[in-house]
């Protein structure tokens, strides 16, 4: 019999003063759907009352904490000591992964440091994450995704976090450069275009929990199955000819 294939050992190194502890239980939820979080730790001053959220359930997501006091004001003794746990981490060759949570640019360049060597990056962050720390991720979740239904309970925060015209905008840009010679793409092709050219890209931002959902709702693109069964998506034709249709 076949070994069991291993998940991807992955290291979650949380910046407690840049996220909310709400999304804990989405945040590892989505979490282990990449892999396994193999080490869990978090860094802040859990003395502050803002990072007392944090230190309420840390033990029921095995999370350790990495207390370190603000003695200096200006001064982020965390961050430092989660790049230098993150390099430590890295250099051990043990993993396959790592999930940065924070939304501070700060964090760019270790994302890039780290995906030099080859191994991947997922980013958490708020929607007002700086591009340069989302683009530097393999792929970046909006934490306003994984917020649980009861921390979005007024009408204004359950609306989509962006409208429709701009994940169009994104699609339809990518579907033009990609296009096979028929016009069709599968849509599990068009998935990993999107993760390649745009990390952040989230069905869930649209307000839809699937890919195959969102693509059905946007106008510009046709949507059906292919010979196998599969979905798959081309833009409409501009013109009055229709393209073939293998």
């Amino acid at each position: 019999m076949a070994a069991e294939q291993r998940s991807a050992r992955l290291a979650v190194l949380i910046d407690a003063d840049n996220a909310s502890a709400k999304i804990a239980d989405g945040l590892f939820e989505e979490i282990a759907k990449i892999g396994e979080a193999s080490v869990r730790r978090i860094y802040g001053d859990f003395s502050s009352p803002r990072s007392k959220a944090w230190a309420d359930i840390l033990s029921k997501h095995a999370i350790i904490p990495q207390q370190q006091f603000a003695y200096t004001t200006g001064k982020n003794a965390s961050d430092i000591t989660l790049v230098i746990d993150a390099m430590d981490l890295l250099h051990s060759g043990r993993f396959d992964g790592f999930c940065l949570v924070s939304s501070d640019s700060d964090f760019t360049r270790l994302a890039a440091r780290i995906r030099e060597h080859g191994v991947d990056v997922f980013g958490f962050g708020e929607q007002k994450t700086p591009e340069s720390f989302r683009q530097a991720c393999r792929r970046f979740i909006y934490t306003e995704n994984l917020l649980p239904e009861t921390a979005t309970t007024d009408a204004k925060a359950k609306k989509p976090l962006e409208p429709m015209a701009h994940a169009s905008r994104i699609l339809k840009r990518i579907m033009a450069e990609n296009e096979s010679d028929d016009g069709w793409v599968s849509l599990g092709q068009l998935g990993n275009l999107l993760a390649n050219l745009a990390p952040d890209f989230d069905p869930r931002t649209y307000g839809f929990r699937k890919l195959s959902d969102l693509v059905r709702k946007i106008e510009a693109l046709d949507v059906g199955p292919s010979d196998t069964g599969h979905i798959r998506v081309r833009l409409k034709p501009t013109t009055g000819v229709s393209r073939p249709t293998k």
